[in-house]
């Protein structure tokens, strides 16, 4: 599922040039501190038996807190997917974007 998201948002930023990787700092910190909650909520599922990931469809990379490799990059492919497509919405459609700064 992760390469299908990757190929269908992704390409928008060479065809549409949307910019989101130009900008990748402003990416980490729209998705970072979100993605640390949600993966220590999964670490803390994971302990409490309430969540489970199923080892014969996993890579079998296991990173910090008991989390597979695939749930990281969930979190982070997701969103940049989400910006991405958004950005490419509203550079094709620039009446929708709101002004920066509120004005």
């Amino acid at each position: 599922m992760l390469i299908f998201t990757v190929c269908g948002s992704f390409w928008l930023e060479i065809a549409l040039k949307v910019g989101v990787l130009r900008r990748i700092k402003r990416v980490i910190l729209s998705v970072l501190p979100i993605s640390s909650l949600f993966l220590l909520w999964d670490a803390y599922a994971i302990s409490k038996g309430h969540w489970f990931f199923d080892r014969d469809q996993m890579l079998g990379i296991v990173g910090p807190l008991n989390i597979p490799l695939e749930e990281y990059l969930f979190f982070i492919v997701i969103p940049m997917a989400a910006i991405m497509t958004i950005e490419g919405v509203t550079t094709v459609k620039p009446h929708w974007r709101k002004d920066e700064f509120g004005k």
